[in-house]
């Protein structure tokens, strides 16, 4: 089904600031409590045991990466924050001068010239859009732009600017010329918004460049919502991961649960929303209605070989609630796994995650 997924991630892991920006999952390990800062790397141990850790804040929130190796030096870091600034710019829809802005201010006028990587981005936009009916819809920029949860927004808007910007939002009006590498979107006022798979697809980018370096251990996290966890750790274990509590503060967690070679991506309506006659109106967007998601989610984790994919299942299957998105994530070609919080506290995981994960707050519970 997805094209990326085929590759076997071989993850490293890290340690994930634990105050990092928009963090969700965050590492539990006591080897995993030092982080670089923007800049040079820090460096410690040595041989196999070496480590480089640096952070970057890029894509509108902290990039935490952290790589272990005999041979992994500076050089590696400074090339990882130079594939993170040029994607950041290429699919921006904010950054003047990016491909993704150009594609939005041309949009039912001309179609646009793009880069390779560009082009794959929407490729694969559309393909998710396509298997997910439009739940995932990477032209819901009218909307995110309309309530600007997170942003300013704090209030419904009228019903007949939710009408017009929905009427925006279809991925079956972007046109795409492989041949010609063009992209263009056919309806005037349209916005391309690759939010919704763009961490993903850095992600997957920075470990097939590890990778390519003999860099096979290291912990890819972009912001707390896609982290790729290269390999196992250097004595050969698994990274030991806290999930974070959705009703409680950052760097609080429900449980653990220990991976290798995988990419964890979260979602859910407690970090960016406001309440209005005591509705919460999250940053989920549903292109269905045009408003906020209300299906009884606090949250939504995605477990796959592939951040890309792990990015926009974790959207899609989000709206789609438990019973279908358990039926459509047990219809896919490949091993994804995930678990549902509904407001209730009830967790509803699929097989593989039911039995890896361990509990610790008693709030919670496996629903039966």
């Amino acid at each position: 089904m997805f094209k990326n997924k085929k590759t076997t991630l071989i993850l490293v892991v890290i340690v994930i600031a634990l105050i990092a920006v928009g963090a969700w999952l965050i590492t539990k390990d006591k080897d995993d409590k030092t982080a670089g800062t923007t800049g040079s790397a820090t460096t410690s141990g040595k041989g196999e045991e070496k480590s480089l850790s640096q952070t970057f804040y890029i894509y509108d929130t902290v990039v935490n990466i952290k790589v272990f190796g005999a041979t992994v030096e500076q050089k590696n870091m400074d090339d990882i924050q130079q594939m993170l600034e040029r994607m950041d710019m290429e699919l921006s829809r904010t950054k003047e001068g990016g491909e993704t802005y150009a594609v939005n201010q041309a949009a039912g006028k001309e179609a646009v010239v793009v880069s390779d990587e560009t082009l794959d981005v929407i490729k694969q936009s559309i393909q998710y859009a396509k298997e997910m009916d439009g739940l995932f819809d990477p032209t819901i920029g009218p909307l995110i732009d309309l309530w600007n949860i997170g942003s300013g927004g704090d209030k419904v808007p009228p019903q007949a600017e939710i009408d017009k910007a929905k009427s925006l939002t279809n991925y079956k009006d972007v046109e795409i010329d492989e041949a010609a590498k063009t992209v263009k979107l056919m309806k005037e006022n349209m916005v391309l918004d690759l939010g919704g798979i763009g961490k993903g697809y850095a992600a997957d980018r920075i470990a097939d460049y590890l990778k390519e370096q003999g860099l096979n251990s290291a912990m890819i996290n972009l912001g707390g919502s896609s982290i790729i966890a290269l390999g196992k750790k250097p004595n050969g274990t698994e990274w030991n991961i806290g999930l974070q509590d959705p009703d409680q503060s950052r760097g609080t967690q429900l449980g653990t649960i220990k991976i290798s070679d995988e990419v964890i991506d979260a979602s859910g309506v407690y970090e960016r929303y406001f309440m209005q006659d005591n509705i919460r109106y999250h940053h989920i967007l549903d292109p269905r209605t045009g408003y906020p998601s209300q299906n009884g989610l606090k949250s939504l984790t995605i477990m796959s070989p592939n951040a890309t994919d792990a990015d926009a299942l974790s959207t899609g299957v989000f709206l789609m609630g438990i019973e279908e998105g358990m039926k459509y994530l047990e219809s896919l070609p490949d091993d994804v796994e995930a678990f549902f919080i509904t407001d209730d506290n009830k967790i509803y995981a699929t097989k593989g995650i039911k039995e890896r994960m361990n509990l610790t707050d008693p709030t919670y519970s496996f629903a039966e």
